[in-house]
């Protein structure tokens, strides 16, 4: 697998140096001059001098044959293009972006990103994990950022504690994937009852998430 990662910062020195250190073909560009007769002390060969937005550089760098684009600089606009241009000029398979602001993570998603990354959500997703008075934690978030899959453990007080799934009036956007009960995984049907202490992961628009807060939770 050849690799491409553009942006020679934290991000992308230590991507490299992990990368290097597992036996992959990659290729690290970086702009400064500075940076990069360091990071060739270290890794040999391995990093390219240029402007990873610019076709040019791309082109030199072998993307034409590159499965795998990480754009990490810390410019989104920087991140958007050399992704478009990877996948759109080079038919790059894999594009993964580095989203420094989270309100931009939607728009790379629509304009063809195959992931983004975003520290921020991240830090906010690990916050609701460790803070159990949130109830319901994320787990993860689909393709399109308003679909998430999401976890919470019924409670006692719970309005949908002993009913079963038929009889709980769930959003029309919310679907109960699976029940965990005391380690045992349940795959739930309509005549599946919830029961207090049951760790109940459901796929849900974020819209949602407070009425399913409700339901599970009280």
């Amino acid at each position: 697998m050849y690799i491409i990662i553009v942006g020679g910062g934290k991000v992308g020195y230590y991507l490299t140096k992990t990368l290097v250190n597992e036996g992959y073909e990659l290729l690290l560009i970086e702009k400064n001059p500075k940076k990069v007769a360091t990071y060739r002390e270290r890794f040999g060969a391995v990093v390219l001098e240029g402007d990873g937005a610019e076709l040019a550089t791309l082109e030199a760098a072998g993307a034409g044959r590159a499965e795998v684009v990480l754009a990490v600089t810390g410019d989104d606009e920087d991140n958007l293009v050399i992704c478009q241009t990877a996948k759109k000029l080079f038919n790059v398979r894999r594009t993964i972006a580095r989203v420094n602001n989270p309100k931009n993570e939607e728009i790379f998603k629509k304009l063809g990103i195959d992931v983004t990354v975003s520290a921020t959500n991240i830090i906010l997703n690990i916050i609701e994990q460790e803070i159990p008075e949130r109830g319901l934690v994320h787990l993860f978030t689909l393709k399109h950022a308003q679909v998430a899959i999401v976890e919470a453990t019924v409670e006692e007080e719970s309005p949908a504690a002993g009913k079963t799934l038929t009889d709980i009036d769930f959003p029309s956007n919310v679907v109960i994937s699976a029940i965990m009960r005391d380690g045992t995984l349940l795959i739930p049907k309509g005549d599946t009852q919830i029961l207090p202490r049951d760790e109940v992961i459901a796929i849900t628009n974020r819209e949602s998430e407070g009425d399913l807060r409700q339901m599970l939770i009280g």
